[in-house]
């Protein structure tokens, strides 16, 4: 019996009710390029071939064409040395998307320009952000003026002037409590970000964390989107993970 059309004939869904079905061309494997583009290869790779590489693997394969190396360089400057040269815009996260429009105006070498940056911190490692403060700074020091909206610690230490809004968010906030340097921040005592930073305030680690519902989980395996490697993991139910 369809359950569609409460009929009792022949089961019959219109194209509507079914997702969208993907299928690999056999002859361009998904790449999108025609064979006579595909045939054309540089060090035994096709275009495919590359944009399917990492920016990191990209330095090293282009090792010696100097204009094409200097670009991915810029992004690897910024964090960004793990994702796919050919990477779709719609996977990248908005941090990504502002590191990557940050690392082409760093290599357009323009100068007397106001940059506004909203977090782009987000969806960095911690370890790279390093380098992310360090393409800013190398902004600032082409003649240009960078202003970043940000509540990355490492990003206010490295800041020439800190303008700190609040005292609290929303409609609590909306006035300048403190500004000027890291020191400023810190010594007004207004300043609940300062509390934080000068270890006067801080969030206790809990003692005693939440178990799982009767030991439930939800086990995802082989997640891959995006720059997930096939990964296996379980998310507790009825916690906060």
């Amino acid at each position: 019996r369809c359950e569609a059309c409460e009929g009792d004939g022949v089961i019959t869904y219109e194209m509507h009710f079914l997702p969208d079905v993907y299928i690999t061309c056999d002859e361009c494997k998904g790449s999108r390029y025609n064979r006579e583009t595909l045939e054309i290869k540089y060090k035994n790779k096709s275009i495919a071939d590359v944009l399917s590489m990492t920016v990191d693997e990209g330095c090293e394969y282009f090792e010696n064409i100097s204009n094409i190396k200097s670009k991915l360089l810029t992004l690897k400057k910024v964090g960004l040395g793990y994702i796919k040269i050919g990477q779709k815009a719609t996977t990248l996260s908005g941090g990504e998307a502002q590191r990557i429009r940050l690392a082409s105006q760093i290599g357009s070498g323009l100068t007397g320009v106001l940059y506004v940056l909203d977090e782009p911190s987000i969806g960095l490692h911690q370890k790279d952000n390093v380098k992310l403060i360090d393409a800013l700074k190398r902004l600032r020091d082409l003649g240009n003026t960078v202003i970043v909206v940000e509540h990355d610690v490492e990003t206010m230490e490295s800041a020439d002037h800190i303008i700190d809004l609040g005292p609290e968010a929303g409609l609590n906030g909306g006035n300048v409590t403190a500004q000027g340097s890291l020191k400023n921040i810190i010594d007004t005592k207004e300043s609940i970000t300062g509390n934080y930073l000068s270890g006067k305030k801080f969030i206790e680690i809990p003692r005693k964390r939440k178990t799982a519902n009767n030991g439930r989980f939800l086990e995802i395996l082989g997640a891959s989107g995006n720059n997930l490697k096939n990964v296996n993991f379980k998310v507790t139910i009825g916690t906060l993970t």
